[in-house]
């Protein structure tokens, strides 16, 4: 495996972290560093010896710094293809001497956006000619190393103290280097005008390799952009198993049901829908009535708690098989109960974050929408027949709450503040009503219920009411609306239009 050795290398960063120890290295090794800026000043008051652009190229900075390395001083010296006589004369021609290592990391764009600097420090953060270096080098990787990452500080020291680099490794800084600039581009172009562009620029990183797939035999991982601000990034996973593609995409959909909840409440969910959640007047009370919903689907299921994981709540759990926790906090005493169930994952997460965009994959293309928001106006619905009554109201809004985070066509039937029957993913209205009310049981007597879509016939209501249902709401809509008025008003129930559907599929 042969080796360049490296002679000379330019150095340009805004993160400085071990910088001052990397050049330390380099000019023990014999390396001759060229640098600018903020960055030979860092080397010059360490006393590392530096040669400045200004000085390599004969033209000083300009324009407050904006040009500098833009100069064919320095990019003769990193495009040359040293195996190419003419090039070799070229340079000789004009005393440029090549270069066999490029480090640079770009000014911090991102880090200002997400500060929330103002426009005209946003702009003095896009840099010029850092990704131009990095472009260069990673162009010409074959004879150019380029390190976009303090990370790889370690691996170049050792791979001079063996004679220089190989092939494989600049091509592996090559890629690494094009996809930060990729990134920094995508980071800039959704800074500009995201709400009315044609054009949506997606960088992802692997965050995590994960178990499996949906299934065993599926390879996957999770990815995500620079800095992404999802609860999974700051999450503390207490204890378990690694976490597979159907962990987080349930515990994701159980997060934000619960936090879309009262504070107080539980939710457990099952391949994303609920299959139980209720307030109560504890943590540990909301978590039975949301398990007595449908106890055989909460087995195996991702149980989400809108309040502190106390020790009493950590008891009810443990009585049952679950695959996921997760809770906003944990107490020690709840730690040591779920601890006796080593392979349960516990996860301290924090809020959902704000991001509302939402992206499917079809073939070799993506579906991209605003993120469903899910809020309880119940002060703008419209009763259609009687008014409900205040018990009703309230469990209307959680039903209605529950229905949105649940798969089309969805209906959930609520009875004193809990789920007693969620009928999800059905191919027709009446299907999904029939089904939750086979979960109800004697429970629907006296309960309300949610459809996240409007009723198309009014069979849908007839066999609601029939079962003892008293309250119903619903976006409404439908060519066939005073039907569906009619059946509730000759039953005497309240029916409420929310004129906002919630799809989810």
């Amino acid at each position: 495996m042969s080796r360049l050795p490296i002679t000379r290398a330019l150095i340009s960063v805004s993160d400085k972290t071990g910088l001052v120890d990397f050049a330390l290295r380099l000019h023990e090794a014999g390396v001759e560093i060229v640098s600018s800026g903020g960055t030979a000043s860092a080397l010059s008051e360490a006393n590392i010896p530096v040669t400045s652009v200004a000085e390599a190229t004969g033209a000083p900075e300009m324009l407050g710094g904006r040009v500098k390395t833009l100069h064919p001083g320095i990019h003769g010296g990193i495009l040359a293809d040293l195996g190419d006589e003419a090039h070799r004369s070229d340079l000789a021609e004009r005393g440029i001497e090549p270069f066999g290592l490029v480090v640079v990391n770009l000014y911090p764009f991102e880090a200002a956006v997400a500060a929330g600097a103002p426009d005209i420090e946003i702009l003095e953060n896009i840099d010029i000619g850092g990704p131009t270096l990095i472009r260069a080098a990673a162009k010409n990787h074959t004879w150019v190393a380029t390190v976009v990452s303090p990370n790889r500080y370690a691996e170049i020291v050792a791979a001079i103290d063996q004679g220089g680099t190989t092939a494989a490794m600049r091509e592996s800084l090559a890629r690494e280097a094009f996809f930060r600039t990729a990134r920094y581009d995508a980071a800039i172009v959704n800074w500009f005008g995201a709400e009315d562009t044609d054009d949506l620029a997606l960088a992802l990183s692997k965050v995590a390799d994960v178990r499996y797939g949906e299934n065993p035999h599926q390879p996957a991982a999770l990815y995500a952009t620079v800095d992404s601000a999802g609860w999974w990034a700051s999450a503390e996973m207490v204890q378990g198993k690694a976490m597979s593609f159907n962990n987080y995409a349930d515990a994701d959909a159980a997060w934000r049901l619960a936090n879309d909840l009262p504070r107080g409440s539980a939710a457990i969910l099952k391949h994303m829908n609920a299959c139980g959640a209720a307030v109560g007047d504890s943590l540990s009370e909301a978590f039975r009535k949301a398990w007595d919903c449908d106890p055989l689907s909460a087995f195996g299921g991702v149980v989400a708690l809108n309040g502190p994981l106390d020790e009493g709540t950590a008891l009810e759990i443990s009585h049952y098989f679950v695959e996921v926790v997760i809770a906003p906090s944990i107490s020690n005493e709840a730690r040591a109960v779920l601890a006796r169930k080593k392979n349960l994952r516990v996860l301290i997460a924090p809020v959902p974050s704000s991001h509302d965009l939402n992206v499917r994959t079809i073939d070799d293309g993506f579906l991209v929408q605003k993120r469903d928001s899910v809020r309880v106006a119940s002060k703008e619905w419209e009763a259609k027949s009687r008014n409900p009554t205040i018990d009703e109201l309230h469990n209307l809004e959680l039903a209605w709450v529950i229905a949105a985070h649940t798969k089309s066509n969805a209906i959930v039937v609520v009875n004193d503040g809990a789920a007693v029957g969620v009928g999800a993913g059905d191919q027709s209205r009446i299907g999904a009503a029939e089904r939750a009310l086979v979960k109800a049981g004697d429970r629907s007597v006296g309960a309300v219920a949610a459809s996240d879509g409007f009723f198309p016939f009014r069979d849908g209501v007839d066999v609601l009411v029939e079962a003892g249902i008293t309250a119903i709401v619903e976006p409404g809509g439908s060519i066939r609306d005073d039907e569906v008025i009619a059946a509730a008003n000759e039953r005497d129930i309240a029916i409420m239009f929310t004129n906002r559907r919630h799809f989810r599929h």
